[in-house]
């Protein structure tokens, strides 16, 4: 604890540097909440103050900055926006939706599907970047309301982005921080996540799926999509799925290699573009690599560098170890009633704040819990129960998940405006169904 306040001498006219960390940390959280200001803007303000007022040096709080994660995440999107150019994506909502004779109920679940996937596979930020403008321009065509598409599309994007070390941020940061692998995630979260992706599409039948109808005419025109003229480009195609290949494959074998998810992607993302670029002059070549570069999501990264600086300020001065022994303190040291509050508190409050800042900040308290349960191994059981309840509860809002603001930016645009009262009315029960669920998997799996 002495070391975390080694800082505290240096703090602006000499004010108690607790006090300083925690008021910059509240006000910061509630101006990311409002949305009244931007996310990457509120975040970078509350980093840039940290410093500013002493509470970290520079030094620290570039220490704080997880690179792992920012590495994985600019990688995959370096990747995914190379691959979008080929219209594979457009191939595989188009193909979906005649396999199932255009049906809305069955394209739904197809669409739920693909997203659940993907988001396993991609991330579910660059999933629901790809399937929320295809989802749109289908149900355009068939005259049908594209909300329940979307309300499944955010579901199926968090519930399957669970079940993955790159699937959901969150991951990203628990998997970064504890130095969790692919693998790791593959056999302790993934097993559930079939089961609440079926029970939630079940409760969306029973509100929206019956009634889902759409004219033979309407439907006759989307059997009249040729699904190939969707893919643009066969060579970058087969290159791109290539490296996407190897780069699954590469998180998997992460661990036997010594090497860290960050360093896989954005290798990937290199021998991409190089591919790419081999045999093209100098001038293309820049252009090209602007382009790729331009469609990561820099606001994205930013938020999280400005979040990272903001939680390192609290947990330098020691405000996050105390949190930890006032958890401890209420759950008596116990480590089921431990992993409950953690799976209930993490979920509820990923509904209400976005689920990276609340992971961002629980990590470092989890971490501070190792002493009471014997050793930094025991808490493994505590990490999946943050990891199933940040990522779950993220459907639980609309600010619930990164994810689910980007849906909720394609159907504005489209003029299908998702509010934010009446979606959470639907989401908040649902998404605690999920979580009952999880309840049990986790007592019966590890406690």
């Amino acid at each position: 604890m002495h070391d975390t306040l080694s800082s505290s001498s240096e703090v602006i006219f000499g004010w108690d540097p607790i006090w300083v960390a925690a008021t910059l940390f509240v006000l910061t959280y509630g101006v990311i909440v409002s949305e009244k200001i931007n996310r990457a803007i509120a975040a970078q303000i509350g980093a840039g103050l940290m410093v500013a007022l002493g509470v970290l040096t520079q030094e620290q709080a570039a220490e704080g900055v997880d690179f792992n994660t920012l590495g994985l995440l600019t990688g995959m999107m370096v990747i995914v926006a190379i691959t979008r150019r080929t219209g594979v994506f457009q191939f595989v909502a188009v193909w979906s939706a005649k396999k199932v004779e255009a049906r809305p109920w069955r394209m739904l679940v197809m669409f739920s599907l693909i997203t659940a996937v993907f988001s396993a596979l991609l991330d579910n930020v660059t999933t629901v970047l790809l399937i929320a403008p295809v989802t749109l321009l289908i149900t355009e065509e068939l005259k049908v309301n594209p909300y329940p598409f979307l309300f499944a599309e955010i579901f199926a994007s968090n519930i399957g982005g669970t079940a993955t070390l790159i699937g959901d941020p969150p991951n990203i940061m628990i998997g970064s921080a504890v130095n969790l692998s692919f693998n790791d995630f593959l056999i302790n979260l993934a097993p559930i996540i079939p089961l609440i992706l079926v029970v939630s599409l079940t409760v969306i039948y029973w509100i929206w799926g019956r009634e889902m109808v759409a004219s033979d005419e309407a439907r006759s025109r989307i059997m009249y999509f040729n699904e190939r003229d969707a893919i643009h480009d066969v060579p970058l195609l087969k290159k791109s799925l290539g490296v996407l290949a190897l780069v699954v494959l590469g998180f998997v074998l992460a661990h036997p290699l010594g090497l860290e998810p960050a360093t896989i992607a954005m290798f990937g993302a290199a021998l991409l573009l190089l591919i790419t670029n081999l045999g093209v002059d100098a001038e293309t070549q820049s252009e090209d690599v602007h382009k790729a570069y331009g469609e990561v999501e820099w606001v994205t990264i930013f938020f999280f560098i400005g979040l990272f600086i903001v939680v390192h300020g609290i947990e330098r001065v020691g405000l996050l170890d105390m949190l930890a022994e006032k958890v401890i303190e209420l759950t008596e040291g116990d480590m089921s009633v431990t992993a409950i509050a953690i799976l209930w508190v993490s979920a509820v409050s990923s509904a209400v704040v976005d689920n990276i800042p609340f992971v961002a900040t629980m990590i470092p308290v989890i971490k501070s819990m190792a002493g009471t349960f014997g050793g930094s191994d025991a808490l493994m059981p505590l990490w999946w129960s943050l990891a199933l309840g940040a990522c779950l509860g993220g459907n639980g809002s609309l600010v619930g998940a990164s994810a689910n603001l980007i849906v909720a930016g394609f159907a504005e645009r489209a003029g299908h405006r998702i509010r934010f009262l009446p979606f959470m009315l639907m989401a908040f029960p649902l998404m605690l169904l999920s979580i009952v669920i999880a309840t049990v998997y986790v007592y019966i799996r590890y406690l």
